[in-house]
């Protein structure tokens, strides 16, 4: 209260919080308590942004079992990222630089987003499923995607003070790589 005027806090919020780190990093626990009603929240997601993933299509009917889950790294830099697709036509994609929620994406996403769709027209021509001079759009192979993207970057760029979304020009390309690979 010395600090702080308003010493009430959102038990959900907090929790949404906490439960978002332990997703994104699976040797962790974190018991988050409040005592006052009384109430306890305990998260470790030994599955790390797989079990990311299944939590956000909770309650939707997916189309492949598994949890496609790759990773890599390009200097000093890591990248890993989650996907499942489910039969609804909503996009989620959770985005996090240094486990920052980054809320309007950035160039993590973008170069997700344009890896994704070169690589399966690419394949898709290659299997014979798609004429050589057509294309489809970024949107036909999201819909019904739930992603979770998650990097460290040791020197992140972020377009504004609330880091809701990142900068860093060359981060474009090295995640654009490593979902092509």
């Amino acid at each position: 209260p010395e600090i702080f005027e308003v010493t009430d806090f959102s038990f959900d919020i907090i929790a949404h919080r906490m439960r978002e780190i332990a997703f994104l990093n699976p040797q962790l626990t974190i018991t988050v308590i409040q005592d006052d009603p009384p109430k306890k929240e305990v998260y470790h997601y030994s599955g790390g942004i797989v079990d990311f993933v299944k939590y956000l299509n909770t309650g939707k009917q997916v189309l492949h079992k598994d949890v496609i889950h790759f990773s890599g790294e390009q200097g000093e830099v890591r990248i890993e990222v989650a996907l499942q697709y489910h039969d609804g036509f909503t996009e989620t994609i959770d985005s996090f630089v240094n486990t920052i929620n980054t809320i309007e994406g950035g160039t993590h996403v973008s170069g997700f987003r344009a890896g994704l769709t070169r690589t399966l027209n690419r394949y898709m021509r290659k299997e014979g499923l798609l004429k050589k001079e057509k294309a489809l759009s970024g949107e036909d192979f999201r819909e019904g995607l739930t992603a979770v993207i998650a990097v460290w970057v040791p020197e992140p760029q972020f377009e504004s003070q609330t880091k809701i979304k990142l900068g860093n020009r060359e981060i474009h390309g090295m995640v654009e790589s490593i979902v092509s690979e």
